[in-house]
């Protein structure tokens, strides 16, 4: 069982919810620990996830959990509701990239995922969850690629390929139908050039029978 799945298994399932999105970071800047805080620097794994109550209304929650160095055991250690999100900042919006930094009422902290994949489906499905559930003022995407916010999404991307495809079949069919009209033209000039031949021949023939 991956990580992922035993999170949502051990974390969010007792308490009758459904975890939608989970990703492994690290600190970009080194965080002050106290001496004797459970669990030295680097002795444990963060995953930041995204969760959402089965009952209705649906609560969801942001929740930050960790796996400590030698425990199968996931803890959470920090959770705010959705509405306490207050911005999210995707570093740089023209390339992928690992890092983000998430803002909320009463913290603010700069994440570096795993991979730019890992950190751009998370944001994907963030900003997604916040369109639909976000019952207040929906947090502030920033910096972000376009593709993460709809912009260029990949049903955007496949509506475009579908277009693209209808078009080119357009300008063929328009094409097509210019060489056929061009092709009619000609037929019509040749019966008309055949017809004149025949009518000037009836007369040759009448005027040498004649």
């Amino acid at each position: 069982m991956s990580a992922k799945s035993a999170i949502n298994k051990v974390v969010f399932t007792p308490h009758d919810e459904k975890m939608l999105a989970a990703v492994q970071v690290k600190r970009r800047t080194k965080k002050k620990v106290p001496f004797l805080a459970t669990g030295g620097q680097g002795d444990y794994m963060t995953f930041i996830c995204v969760s959402v109550t089965n009952r209705k209304p649906c609560h969801v929650s942001i929740t930050k959990v960790k796996q400590f160095q030698g425990s199968s055991a996931f803890v959470k250690r920090s959770q705010w509701t959705i509405d306490q999100l207050r911005q999210v900042n995707g570093i740089d919006p023209n390339k992928d990239c690992a890092e983000f930094d998430l803002m909320f009422e009463n913290a603010f902290d700069q994440w570096v995922a795993g991979s730019a994949g890992e950190k751009c489906t998370f944001i994907q499905i963030l900003h997604h969850t916040c369109q639909r559930y976000s019952a207040t003022r929906k947090p502030e995407f920033v910096n972000c690629q376009s593709k993460l916010l709809g912009g260029n999404s990949i049903l955007h991307s496949a509506a475009d390929s579908v277009t693209s495809a209808v078009q080119k079949a357009s300008q063929a069919l328009n094409e097509r139908g210019e060489r056929l009209g061009r092709a009619e033209e000609r037929t019509a000039d040749m019966m008309n050039s055949a017809e004149q031949f025949s009518v000037t021949a009836q007369k040759l023939a009448m005027k040498h029978k004649c």
